[in-house]
């Protein structure tokens, strides 16, 4: 009982001493408490804690937070109810909004604490600045001074602080901007120029001053292109497109009804200015004009026309980008008052009414020029959109375009030039044209045609032309002077004498060649005797020319046809030879013929003595050799019967040519065999060259030059041996050669001997045996007979010389060698003959003979 007492005690204390939780209030700069004067920046990331809501209950009971927004606001933040913690959950935007309210509550359970705060969203550095007026285009006067203000930039950064100051910059060296003012100027000493730079594109530069985001200094910027364009000076006034004109009122016209537009444009094509249109005078006050498109109109009934035809001034004025009227141009329109639609139109000429216009003029007249000689009016003589039609030019092709196309009542009808290089006199002698006009508005659709016929004029706009670019000609040699070479065309499309045409030739090779100006046939010079095988090719130039002077030019090329105008001519020195067996013997004949067939010689044996069945001839090279079966001499001996070794053949060299020449020559041949010429390298040399006596001259000066300069060189370097050392040189005693040893007399080789045997002499004293001398060679000239030494043998004869004295071992001995005038010592020991040196001695006294009987002939 005192137990429930107490209780009930407690539980009424208890509810009499329940106090309302509360915040903590810990200042602005603290991330706790009831969010007081808390800021935060607006590029905190979405999931941050960014405050922690803290309070307590006096009763120390737990409690719970609640966050909350007005009615219709976007929701940027989350609480825990048990911690307190706050998170973002929206992405913040400072120069969106730039502060929030916020309902933060704590409860306790029984007592609940709201109170309002205010949250402020600091600024980051996350706005670029924007322009205000850019992109933009403006128009500058290329006269305008360096250093004057053409524009001003514009531009705001939302942000705050240094990251809300914009500076400008230019990525252009022809402008300067000022940094923070944005005023675009051109820059000092520069200038602009329409003629090299009609538009400018300036990319302009807007930077921040920089500022925090994301913890990091950022600068932001931003660009716009300004297009500055560049107008032309202007300093020509405007000008009428298409005057006279002419407009018409009808009867029927109304109030609004578009009279006639005149049309204009400015004299400065390079950047023109608008033009605005006004009445000068003579509109009377019942005629309006649209100042921009100059379309006049009328403003009243006709039956309030005072006169039939008016006169009225029209200015057109330039109007300069400002809007100010600059230079103007006056120009007069007639308007008439007409009735209905009762007239098709109708083309003018100077007198009158005229359906046919011609006009004569050079071909190719300069495109865009105005044919002048067509004077064509054309007109319709009703008023209004009863006289408005169109004019249609209709002929081949463009080359002529008519101006204007659309007329209203009158117009003088322009014919210009389109296109100046169809109007070719070689293709068209005249031009044939329709100029048709055609009501546009009407019912009627009245029309009306008109011929006009163009005669063109020829002028000298060809050169010549060859029919080729190269000519071809072949000749044969030996043409009299005066043939005909090849005739060369060339023609000129352009008539009368520019379509003359003269011919001449020039060129290194034309030298032998002359050509008929007006023909073009071209021949050899009177004097010219052409050989192929002094030049076969020419080639020249041939030109073609009209009488101003236009040419052009081919080449002509011109070979020499060969003929077969020369036999073939033997070499002196192939005939006589001699032909060791089985080695063949060349002969060569030569034909001065430059072409084949006609110097391809062909080799035959035609005779041979004493026997036509030893020799083989190559019908191309002309070697000859004996058959394959004579392998020595005793086989020739067998078949001929004969022991001479010297053939005579009768060879002729015959060329291919048409008709064909041939050559005969006699051919000596001294057939020897190969084991004959074992006599060393001196015998096989004299065996081989005993036709050539020549040769053997020189090869025996050879030796002998040779042997005195190394003589002169060992007594050189005796000389100085012996003057070095200091010695005096004992005298030496010569000894003479005994009166009983003979030796060789060499006489001078170019003094007439008293004799012809006397050359080959020898001095001797003693008698010799008798010596066998055998016919070695089979020949006539040497018999097998006993003779006593020494006679001497003819000079007609190559007989064989007597062997050497005999002499005692005591005496010395000196040997000539054949004909190679050195004497050699030889040994002591007496020496033997054989049968080979008397056939090599045989051999040299033969060619000394034959050295002595040339030598005879010739003197």
């Amino acid at each position: 009982m005192i137990f429930c007492d107490v209780l009930v005690d407690c539980l009424f204390y208890s509810a009499q001493a329940d106090y309302a939780p509360y915040f903590y209030d810990n200042g602005p700069y603290s991330h706790n408490g009831n969010l007081a004067l808390f800021s935060l920046s607006e590029d905190t990331a979405i999931g941050t804690q960014i405050y922690s809501l803290n309070g307590t209950d006096p009763e120390g009971q737990e409690v719970r937070y609640g966050l909350s927004f007005d009615p219709g606001s976007k929701e940027y933040f989350r609480v825990d109810p048990k911690s307190g913690n706050i998170t973002l959950i929206e992405k913040l935007d400072r120069e969106k909004q730039d502060s929030i309210d916020v309902l933060v509550s704590i409860t306790d359970g029984r007592s609940k604490v709201v109170e309002r705060v205010t949250i402020f969203v600091m600024d980051a550095n996350d706005e670029k600045p924007e322009f205000l007026n850019m992109p933009a285009i403006i128009s500058v006067m290329e006269t305008t001074v360096s250093g004057s203000s053409i524009y001003k930039a514009d531009a705001v950064d939302r942000d705050t602080g240094s990251g809300g100051s914009v500076t400008f910059y230019l990525q252009f060296s022809l402008f300067t901007i000022d940094r923070h003012s944005g005023v675009l100027r051109i820059k000092s000493g520069k200038m602009l120029d329409y003629e090299k730079t009609k538009t400018h594109f300036v990319t302009v530069i807007a930077k921040d001053g920089g500022g925090n985001f994301h913890g990091k200094e950022q600068f932001l910027s931003s660009s716009a292109t300004l297009t500055v364009n560049v107008m032309d000076a202007q300093d020509t006034p405007p000008s009428f497109i298409g005057t006279p004109y002419f407009g018409y009122v009808y009867e029927i016209s109304v109030p609004g009804s578009e009279i006639f537009t005149v049309s204009a444009e400015d004299g400065d094509v390079g950047n023109p200015n608008p033009i605005r249109y006004s009445f000068d005078e003579g509109d009377d006050g019942v005629f309006g004009i649209n100042k921009t498109s100059g379309c006049i109109t009328l403003l009243t009934h006709p039956v309030y026309l005072k006169r039939e035809i008016f006169n009225i001034k029209v200015k057109a004025s330039e109007v300069s980008p400002i809007g100010r009227l600059m230079d103007y141009e006056v120009t007069t329109v007639v308007i008439r008052v007409l009735d209905l639609n009762n007239n098709p139109p109708t083309f003018y000429g100077i007198n009158g009414p005229q359906n046919m216009f011609e006009l004569t003029l050079y071909e190719h007249p300069p495109e865009g020029e105005i044919l002048r000689g067509l004077q064509i009016t054309v007109n319709d003589s009703d008023q209004g959109a009863n006289a408005k039609f169109n004019l249609k030019l209709i002929g081949p092709g463009r080359m002529l375009r008519v101006v204007p196309q659309t007329v209203l009542n009158e117009a003088q009808v322009t014919i210009l030039v389109e296109d100046s290089a169809a109007m070719d006199y070689e293709k068209h002698h005249f031009l044939t044209y329709k100029l048709l006009a055609v009501e546009i508005d009407t019912p009627e659709r009245f029309s009306a045609t008109a011929d006009i016929v163009i005669h063109l004029l020829d002028t000298n706009d060809n050169a010549p032309k060859f029919s080729s670019d190269y000519y071809i000609a072949r000749i044969p040699e030996n043409s009299p002077g005066g043939s005909n070479v090849v005739s060369v065309t060339a023609t000129d499309p352009d008539s009368g004498p520019w379509g003359e045409v003269k011919f001449s030739i020039y060129g290194s090779g034309a030298d032998m060649f002359l050509i008929q100006p007006e023909s073009g046939i071209i021949y050899t010079q009177p004097w010219a005797s052409l050989d192929a095988e002094v030049r076969a090719k020419y080639n020249f130039y041939v030109k073609a020319e009209d009488t101003e002077g236009k040419y052009s030019l081919a080449e002509v090329f011109v070979t020499v046809l060969d003929l077969n105008d020369h036999p073939p001519a033997f070499n002196d020195n192939f005939l006589e030879t001699t032909m060791v067996i089985g080695a063949p013997v060349k002969i060569e004949a030569v034909d001065d013929d430059a072409e084949v067939p006609n110097n391809v010689i062909e080799y035959a044996i035609m005779k041979a003595d004493p026997d036509n069945n030893i020799f083989d001839i190559n019908a191309d090279t002309g070697e000859i050799m004996l058959k394959s079966y004579i392998k020595s001499m005793a086989i020739i001996q067998n078949i001929t019967k004969h022991r001479d070794c010297t053939w005579s053949l009768v060879v002729q060299a015959r060329d291919r040519g048409q008709p064909s020449f041939s050559t005969t020559a006699v051919i000596k041949i001294d057939i020897t065999e190969t084991t004959q010429l074992k006599g060393g390298p001196l015998g096989s040399f004299l065996m081989q060259n005993r036709n050539k006596p020549l040769q053997i001259i020189g090869m025996l000066a050879g030796i002998i030059s040779l042997m005195v300069f190394v003589t002169i060189i060992i007594s050189t370097a005796t000389f100085v041996r012996n003057k070095k050392s200091n010695r005096i040189l004992p005298n030496r005693r010569v000894r003479r050669r005994p009166k009983n040893q003979n030796m060789w007399n060499f006489k001078n080789p170019f003094q007439k001997p008293e004799t012809s045997g006397d050359k080959f002499k020898e001095e001797e004293e003693e008698r010799e045996p008798q010596v066998v001398v055998e016919n070695v060679n089979h020949n006539n000239n040497v018999t097998n007979v006993r003779r006593p030494w020494p006679p001497t043998p003819p000079p007609c004869a190559p007989s064989l010389p007597p062997p050497p004295p005999l002499y005692a071992p005591s005496e010395r001995h000196w040997n000539v060698p054949t004909v190679s005038a050195t004497v050699a010592p030889k040994p002591r020991k007496k020496p033997v003959m054989t049968r080979q040196d008397t056939v090599n001695k045989a051999l040299v006294s033969e060619l000394k003979m034959r050295l002595e009987q040339k030598r005879m002939l010739s003197h």
